[in-house]
């Protein structure tokens, strides 16, 4: 697929920014609804769950203090303290003892922190825990022993200052106040910083805007363009002047070398430049997100092309600005250059988009070939007529030299470079396009081998390029031009039916995205020609994700595999509604990537990420059921959906696990979006 911009739409990264900060520290936290009465939990961490014994679908909705969490022993003066905090909407720094499902008492480092939205408005509480019941025995058992309190490192004389600065660092990753590497599992990285109580900053919940360095220059920007094309320029002038300056420049006399030594220092600055530019360009990675990081993009481009680009940009014409004799050698070094020509097939996709630029490329190819071929035709007349006794006259230098009436004496007086290299060329043309004329003829055995390797050279082109071209442009851009043609028919439609400007790239994102991720391939096109047992095991590998939930952990083969198959994928924008309220019921949803939210009365009642459930039970009998609430991407978000007709009929099958899913699924559903329930 030609190069694409990538997905350029505002986000809301609140939730991937929680959980890269919080990655590789404490991850036990929920996010409480400040504005909702009873300030109810919108979402809750893994952490939080194994640290407390509860499901997500049993914490979601009850209080963000958690007082599910509260035992005989939780101190009422905190736990006034913590109401008080969230009506004030306040900072909070607690220890408390709590309680976990299994009725274990620990003592709890509890932070609360208020979260604004663009508006300045607190629209969520920040809740982390921390479990400290290990440190506050440890330091139970110093004090008997006679220790000192405070003696620790961080100790404030309560024994818990050390513990609750480690606690409190999470809170300030947030702000960047302690900084840290980006772990692998993390997905995007903060992208704006308000200042809020104090001395602590924390993410806005919020559409975020795409910030970007001056600096940083847009893949896909006309500036960026121009230089790519001026590279791919420079990149032929290095495949056609480093053979030539080898074979002609480096073995002639005078000061022929000269000639183009300040052009080729240029390039050589200009390579340079590249590589600075290439630090500083965007990308867009396998999900289609257009990388605006510095660090991200050095690293992408250290393990890319940078070691070509590099040797491809060692400076050594500046060897001969310093008088510098390094006879051949210079020029063998200098072939390392040719590898720039690697760096042109990554970017033959993209100059590559019509018919009549292949065919200029594939002729560019071809000259490019027979230029080479000139050059070592040239090389090898030179070496035999410089390795045989002056009196010799085989060669076809000499021939040349007699037709010249020039005739070559003592190994000296050579036919001018542009004369050879001329004749050169019309040679190695001639032997790649035919079995050639005559008029430059190989004499001796080492040219009658080169000239033997040069027609099969050249048939093999006459097999694969110009007997084929038509084959050719049809079997390697086959998809391209379905590509091209559904993208004709896009803007086609753009024009005849008037279509906005922000629908049109919503339109466009949607259609790039699902293309990139399947290549523009009918997954139910190419799974038809095999037997349905095997379409069923593909399906399973393909969903193995959403098939290991819990819920179909008592599946048969049979059944998993007919859910499987019945199973489509989704994508959708930063800003979509997914659910509208009212709307029928029609699927359960599995968040593969990216994170959501649901609102009830225009209220956050809760954010899903990266392996939530979400939609209704499957255990009512009414007919249509619809939704309660709104379901709206803040993210790009790539889902499965699971049919409710499908699901009802497959259950109907296999009544032996209907019963326990469906008490099953009403734990693992994050949210139930069903009316009434």
């Amino acid at each position: 697929m030609p190069g694409r911009k990538g997905l350029l739409a505002p986000q809301n990264n609140f939730l991937d920014t929680i959980a890269t900060r919080f990655d590789g520290t404490h991850s036990n936290f929920v996010l409480g609804n400040s504005q909702a009465q009873g300030h109810p939990i919108v979402y809750c961490s893994d952490g939080f769950c194994e640290l407390t014994g509860y499901a997500r679908a049993q914490v979601m909705s009850k209080n963000c203090i958690c007082k599910f969490l509260f035992g005989p022993l939780t101190s009422a003066e905190e736990i006034k303290k913590l109401e008080t905090s969230v009506e004030t909407k306040s900072e909070l720094k607690s220890e408390l003892q709590l309680y976990r499902k299994n009725g274990t008492m620990f003592w709890c480092l509890l932070d609360m922190v208020p979260i604004k939205n663009e508006k300045g408005e607190v629209v969520l509480f920040l809740v982390s825990h921390k479990d400290i019941t290990f440190s506050r025995k440890h330091n139970a058992k110093t004090s008997r022993y006679g220790f000192r309190k405070g003696s620790h490192k961080g100790d404030d004389g309560t024994g818990n200052k050390y513990q609750r600065r480690r606690s409190r660092a999470v809170l300030y990753q947030l702000s960047g106040t302690f900084s840290r590497q980006t772990s692998a599992k993390s997905k995007l990285q903060l992208n704006k910083i308000k200042t809020f109580s104090g001395t602590n900053d924390i993410p806005e919940y919020k559409v975020q805007e795409i910030k970007r360095s001056r600096f940083i220059l847009l893949h896909y920007s006309f500036t960026r363009i121009c230089w790519d094309w001026l590279i791919l320029l420079c990149t032929f002038y290095i495949a056609i002047m480093v053979p030539y300056n080898a074979a002609f420049i480096a073995t002639s006399e005078g000061n022929n070398q000269r000639i183009t030594l300040y052009f080729d220092v240029f390039v050589e600055m200009l390579f340079i430049i590249d590589i600075i530019f290439n630090f500083q360009t965007t990308y867009v990675n396998k999900s289609g997100q257009v990388i605006y990081q510095p660090k991200l993009i050095a690293f992408n481009y250290l393990r890319g092309w940078f070691v070509l680009d590099l040797l491809a940009a060692i400076p050594f014409d500046l060897l001969y600005a310093f008088q510098v004799d390094t006879g051949t050698l210079i020029h063998l070094l200098k072939g390392a250059r040719l590898l720039r020509l690697a760096r042109l097939l990554q970017k033959l996709d993209r100059y590559s988009q019509h018919s009549f630029v292949v065919l200029t490329l594939l002729m560019a190819m071809f000259t490019v070939l027979a230029h080479w071929l000139a050059c070592v035709w040239y090389f090898l007349g030179r070496e035999e007529l410089l390795q045989h006794p002056a009196n010799w006259t085989v060669g076809w230098l000499y021939q040349l030299a007699e037709k010249l009436d020039e005739p070559i004496v003592n190994k000296t007086n050579l036919p001018p470079i542009s004369v050879s290299y001329v004749s050169a060329l019309y040679f190695t043309c001639t032997s790649l396009t035919s079995v050639g004329f005559g008029n430059v003829s190989p004499n001796t055995t080492a040219e009658k081998i080169f000239s033997v390797i040069a027609m099969l050279i050249g048939a093999l082109m006459h097999a694969l390029v110009f007997g084929n071209v038509t084959a050719i442009i049809q079997r390697m851009y086959a998809r391209r031009a379905i590509y091209q043609s559904k993208t004709r028919d896009l803007k086609d439609f753009f024009r005849a039916h008037h279509i906005p400007a922000p629908l049109k790239q919503r339109m466009q994102e949607y259609f790039q995205t699902t293309w990139s991720l399947n290549s523009g391939i009918d997954r139910q096109e190419v799974m038809k020609d095999f037997p349905v047992e095997m379409q069923g095991d593909i399906a399973m590998h393909m969903h193995r994700e959403v098939l290991s939930l819990p819920i179909f952990e008592n599946a048969s083969q049979g059944c998993l595999k007919a859910i499987a198959l019945m199973i489509k994928p989704m994508f959708c924008a930063p800003g979509e509604y997914i659910i509208h309220k009212g709307d029928v019921m029609t699927c359960i949803y599995f968040v593969i990537n990216g994170s959501m939210e649901i609102l009830k009365e225009s209220m956050v009642v809760a954010i899903l990420g990266k392996g939530d459930l979400f939609g209704t039970d499957v255990g009512y009998t009414d007919p249509i059921v619809k939704s309660n609430c709104e379901v709206k991407s803040l993210t790009y978000c790539d889902l499965l959906c699971i049919p409710l007709d499908g699901l009802h009929s497959i259950l109907a099958m296999y009544p032996e696990m209907a019963e326990k899913f469906e008490t099953d699924l009403v734990h693992d559903l994050t949210y139930i979006l069903r009316e009434g329930y």
